[in-house]
């Protein structure tokens, strides 16, 4: 069995953050919950202990401590405020994995912050050089941590990195969280993944304004 990994989860108490930290209550993991709003935080421990007894967990009040102490660091955050926590983390996170969920989407919604030949997770690699950064869950929705698994079937969820043992890895905690992990190719693999979810989300959009013209209310997953 693996040695247990410790994972800092930074953004733990948003929609993404808080559906991942507890989907890997199930593993072998020590989970260091990193959040901004300290009784959101607190909210969530209790959650995970209340619903899974075993689980390793605590707060980790600072985000540079977590990244130092743990092997894995999971940016649930978004774009903008992944490259300024990166300066924050960038000499703690030598050989670490990284794993990037941001999409690179205006606050409309209607583009695209990158330009057609770039991704949000190759300009994360270069502010971090001497990390693994992996592109994973940026086209999985909250919600689906709730019901992963559908006629027998557990989604996919597609991941992208240049590093061999780093994607092995994170295929191990996606499979943990209920996802079957589908490796795509190298880390330039991410732009077709960040295009992805933004097409979804137009997608889901157009459902919004269809279900509002029809007099009903509807609530886009986040």
């Amino acid at each position: 069995m693996r040695t247990k990994q410790h994972i800092a989860i930074i953004g733990a108490t948003g929609s993404m953050g808080s559906a991942i930290s507890k989907s890997l209550c199930r593993g072998n993991y020590r989970l260091l919950l990193c959040g901004q709003d300290t009784k959101k935080t607190e909210k969530l421990l209790a959650e995970i202990r209340r619903d899974y007894h075993n689980a390793d967990v605590t707060i980790a009040p600072c985000i540079k401590e977590a990244s130092w102490e743990a092997e894995i660091i999971i940016l649930a955050v978004s774009c903008c405020t992944e490259k300024e926590i990166a300066e924050r983390i960038r000499k703690v996170v030598n050989q670490k994995i990284i794993i990037s969920l941001a999409n690179p989407v205006h606050k409309d919604l209607k583009s695209m912050v990158t330009d057609v030949n770039s991704s949000a997770t190759e300009a994360l690699q270069q502010l971090l050089p001497y990390a693994k950064v992996i592109k994973a869950f940026c086209t999985t929705f909250a919600a689906d941590f709730e019901t992963p698994v559908i006629d027998g079937n557990r989604l996919d969820a597609f991941i992208a990195g240049n590093d061999t043992e780093a994607l092995e890895n994170v295929s191990e905690l996606i499979s943990c969280s209920g996802f079957n992990p589908v490796i795509v190719g190298d880390l330039s693999a991410s732009q077709t993944l960040e295009r992805m979810q933004f097409l979804l989300i137009q997608l889901d959009l157009k459902m919004i304004m269809a279900e509002k013209q029809a007099g009903k209310s509807y609530i886009i997953n986040s």
